[in-house]
């Protein structure tokens, strides 16, 4: 069973700015009030209640970072196919905890994303 919890500030600062790099905004999409964070918040990655997560149906926005110990992290955003926000994934190379959450300043947008 995952546990919920209010989304953080962070979070939103974060799922903000990858709406804008994409040409969307958060009031595209229905409120996010409650996540739930996938393997115990080890890497980040949060799935946003609401949504439904067995009908994934695309990527918004990837973007990319080094954490503090110079480990590349990608973080997408997906959707679900009610154009509601489904999951903000992160991913570290290998696949050690995350160690720093980043700041809008701090990502830039993954180069292999279109």
């Amino acid at each position: 069973m995952n546990i919920t919890r209010e989304i953080r500030e962070e979070e939103i600062d974060l799922l903000k700015y990858m709406l804008e790099l994409a040409g969307h905004t958060l009031n595209q999409f229905p409120p996010i009030k409650e996540v739930y964070e996938y393997e115990g918040g080890k890497m980040g990655s949060i799935h946003f209640i609401g949504s439904n997560p067995d009908a994934y149906l695309g990527d918004i926005m990837q973007i990319e970072f080094n954490d503090t110990d110079n480990t590349r992290v990608v973080v997408t955003l997906t959707v679900d196919k009610d154009q509601r926000l489904l999951d903000l994934d992160f991913w570290k190379e290998d696949f050690s905890k995350l160690l720093h959450y980043p700041k809008p300043s701090e990502v830039k947008k993954a180069e292999d994303f279109r």
